[in-house]
């Protein structure tokens, strides 16, 4: 009897073992936020460009609300934690805006319209930016979404939330900040 050859399948397999390998050596999770933020450091937002206002013209930034505490939210209208947070991020905002600072949304992979029909659905306030391919929080390490990140008054990433917010993360991270100056 002939032994089988199992040739193909080995083959296919170590060309998937190699992709692997090759994806997780060269698009990993930077985690120089969450490094920084476990040793009690805060430090420049690792990106300072420009993006698309989300139903609206031009381009905002970040350091449009140099000076101000900023609770920078990363969402899409599809994730499901990102909806359900939306209201408690509105009601951040009302808060912040009251004592000198303000949430900005940032919109990632996805149909401008679907992200817009979600700001009117639940009546955000905020400002939204658009990230249409990702690579602007790609920079910021995000791992999946919704994503927070609160940045003081001098500009300086301040606390990272890589899971939705809770009503308890913003009672202990908002209030301090609010009352440094800048």
């Amino acid at each position: 009897m002939r032994p089988r050859v199992y040739w193909p399948v080995t083959i296919a397999a170590a060309l998937l073992v190699g992709l692997l390998a090759y994806g997780l050596t060269t698009t990993g999770t930077d985690t120089t936020l969450d490094a920084a933020m476990a040793r009690g450091e805060r430090v420049d937002p690792p990106v300072k460009g420009t993006l698309p206002r989300l139903g609206g013209d031009g381009t905002g930034s970040l350091a449009d609300y140099r000076g101000k505490v900023v609770l920078v939210n990363v969402w899409a209208s599809w994730c499901s934690p990102c909806r359900d947070e939306l209201p408690l991020i509105e009601q951040a905002h009302k808060t912040l805006s009251r004592r000198g600072g303000t949430v900005l949304g940032i919109d990632v992979k996805e149909n401008s319209g679907a992200a817009r029909k979600a700001v009117a659905k639940y009546g955000l306030s905020y400002p939204n930016l658009r990230d249409r391919d990702g690579d602007y929080v790609r920079e910021w390490g995000q791992t999946g979404y919704p994503e927070t990140y609160v940045i003081d008054r001098k500009g300086k990433v301040a606390a990272v939330r890589r899971l939705p917010v809770t009503r308890q993360w913003l009672d202990r991270t908002l209030p301090p900040l609010l009352a440094e100056k800048a």
